[in-house]
């Protein structure tokens, strides 16, 4: 399987930093775009989501920004399931654009199904879990993720 695009804009002027840059936020605006697609994939659409009480919310997000980014520049997602349970979603999306070899950025993520109503933790719906052994399935020939399992840690002296 090709990789799952699940995101496509433009740098936006207003995205734009002091610096020509994509601000450091909009990095996980664009990732946040990319999951809600990905919600949308595995049925946890705006509809389903009124009509169930459930939906995702990010425990935990990495973000590894390795190269530029600048006004007008045509980037995509691309997503990769790590892993799931019954109640968590473990994620992979990066950054790219036409003519780079390389990721402009990376996110590894990690989101937990809830229950509005609580709000609480609560068991994926079958449906959807279906949905991610299919998607897990399709990406089984996919490379693993180069930046995933990191941790920031500098030690004083």
């Amino acid at each position: 399987m090709p990789a799952l695009i699940t995101y496509r804009t433009r740098v936006l002027p207003e995205w734009v930093d002091y610096n020509g840059h994509l601000r450091d936020a909009y990095y996980l605006l664009i990732f946040s775009y990319a999951t809600d697609a990905l919600m949308e994939r595995i049925g946890l659409d705006a509809d389903a989501r009124g009509q169930s009480g459930h939906s995702l919310f990010t425990l935990e997000a990495h973000i590894n920004y390795l190269h530029e980014v600048k006004l007008d520049t045509e980037v995509w997602v691309q997503t990769q399931i790590i892993g799931f349970d019954r109640k968590r979603l473990h994620l992979y999306h990066s950054l790219h654009r036409q003519g780079c070899h390389e990721a402009l950025a990376a996110s590894e993520q990690l989101l937990l199904h809830v229950a509005l109503s609580g709000p609480t933790s609560a068991p994926f719906e079958q449906s959807s879990i279906e949905s991610l052994h299919a998607l897990v399935e399709e990406q089984g020939d996919l490379p693993g993720p180069t930046h995933i399992g990191r941790t920031i840690l500098l030690k004083t002296h």
